[in-house]
Order: C-alpha cells, then structure tokens, then sequence
C-alpha cells in the first residue's frame, strides 16, 4: 500500500491532536473505536487504531506540519 494523505478527526487534549476519534478516507466516515498502540519518531507519532467493522489502520502524524498520513492497512479477518 503506498502512504496517502488523510484528514483526521482527533481529541485534543492539554497536548493538541492527542488521539484519533475519526478517520475520513475515501470518501467514508470511519469511527475509531480503539486505540492499539502509539509510538513516537522523529517529528512524527504514529498509532495503530480499530475502526468500526474492525479494519485496522496505521496513522502518522507529522506535528510541524500538522499531516496526516495513513501507511498502513489491514482488513478484518
């Protein structure tokens, strides 16, 4: 799958865009309904989210620049 760049919806919390709360992806709405994982890089922090239905996605996002980008995908089972 190469990266794309997507629009997130987030909580912001006391550290701006903390978590993913919606993912707009070809043009559908998708609620994520689990945060699995979240790890940092330089300039970036990427988590690793449930959508409803149960696909999985891996999201960066690129603070200085404030983008998101989906780089990966898996269906559900």
């Amino acid at each position: 799958m190469s990266e794309q760049i997507v629009r997130v919806a987030c909580y912001a919390g006391y550290k701006g865009e903390e978590r993913p709360l919606r993912l707009y992806f070809r043009e559908r709405a998708l609620e994520v309904v689990e945060t699995e994982d979240r790890w940092y890089g330089p300039g970036a922090t990427f988590f690793r989210v449930v959508v409803d239905g149960g696909d999985r996605y891996v999201l960066r996002h690129e603070e200085a620049q404030d983008v998101w980008s989906l780089i990966g995908y898996r269906a559900a089972a």
